[in-house]
């Protein structure tokens, strides 16, 4: 694998996380004039800042996503089926039963109720929305068909806007946790619907003026660093708030590390196993893994922030995922070009 093949800021993004989060908690117990001026801005429960930061996230992911593939859906549609049934059928179902059972069982002397519920709805938020953007990444290192991986997010990014709401609403019911609907349908329009469109309709337009080529090459590389700098701005903000949550728990971190890891390599294993089993060609099967076991963290660090606060653990469990995700991704992209003899070419 070349060192090439990942940016800088993504090889090393847990570091950044980690740091993030210090500079966060140092800033909420020695500086808390600073959140507590930012917590003013807020409309709906939504913090206006956090709000923009995280648009800054999303909306550069969506105008990456070519839904004009989806015309080729219809080319080999195994390896489409394998993502949308591990996405929605599966993945969903599986984060609430792995957290469910560590927070509330494994866990119980050492998590209170309110709290195993507040990170058992994180998780939820988490296993509900699968990746968008990172995957391109995880699939270039696993040298995936570029194009079919194009399809299998773009279906994805769609199916989100039908599945995301009733799914995560079903499971926080089941986990005994208020659903409030407006706020919930306010969020996912913020940031999937307005970002989705938007980016769908700035994409057609540069393309259409400049050509596909100054799009891919010149445009879109100027929003990588604001991307990742809105994620880091963003961790800081919500840490500022959090400082005291973490000051009191710091085991909590692990704690909910630990089901966000066993989850990710489930999913994935599930998933890439059964890609061989269909006989799927590696570099199909490899990308709906690694879909399928990566989460849109922005997404889920953003409806959190909406339903329950930005200083609520909910938001917090979401951010350890941030956490876990690049290294866990990682390691799971060296196993799969370490396999890739078991599958067909």
């Amino acid at each position: 694998m070349n060192k090439s093949d990942i940016s800088f800021f993504e090889k090393y993004l847990s570091i950044w996380v980690m740091l993030c989060m210090a500079t966060g908690v140092l800033i909420g117990q020695f500086l808390p004039q600073i959140p507590n001026f930012l917590s003013r801005f807020e409309y709906a429960n939504v913090s206006i800042p956090i709000a923009i930061l995280i648009w800054l996230m999303i909306y550069p992911m969506m105008m990456k996503v070519d839904f004009t593939s989806l015309l080729h859906v219809g080319k080999n549609p195994t390896g489409l089926y394998l993502t949308w049934v591990s996405n929605w059928l599966i993945k969903p179902f599986t984060m609430f039963g792995i957290a469910y059972l560590f927070f509330h069982i494994v866990f119980r002397s050492l998590i209170s109720p309110d709290l195993a519920k507040d990170y058992l709805a994180g998780a939820i938020l988490l296993g509900a929305a699968p990746c968008t953007a990172m995957v391109f990444v995880w699939s270039h290192l696993t040298k995936g068909n570029p194009a079919y991986t194009v399809v299998q997010v773009a279906s994805n990014d769609l199916i989100i806007l039908i599945a995301f709401t009733p799914i995560v609403a079903l499971l926080l019911g089941i986990g005994g946790i208020s659903i409030p609907w407006n706020t919930l349908l306010l969020s996912v329009f913020l940031f999937v619907v307005i970002p989705l469109f938007g980016g769908m309709i700035t994409r057609n337009i540069l393309i259409h003026k400049r050509g596909e080529s100054y799009f891919n090459t010149v445009f879109i590389p100027k929003f990588n660093h604001i991307t990742i700098v809105g994620l880091l701005l963003t961790l800081i903000l919500i840490f500022s708030f959090q400082g005291h949550i973490i000051l009191q728990n710091p085991l909590h971190i692990l704690l909910i590390a630990i089901p966000l890891t066993i989850q990710t390599f489930f999913i994935f294993s599930l998933t890439y196993f059964a890609g061989r089993k269909l006989k799927l060609c590696h570099n199909i099967a490899a990308p709906a893994g690694m879909i399928g076991a990566s989460n849109f963290f922005e997404l889920s660090v953003a409806v959190a922030i909406s339903l329950f606060g930005v200083s609520s653990p909910v938001a917090m469990a979401t951010i350890v995922g941030v956490l876990v995700e690049v290294p866990v991704m990682l390691t799971l992209v060296r196993f799969a070009n370490k396999t890739k003899h078991w599958f067909k070419t």
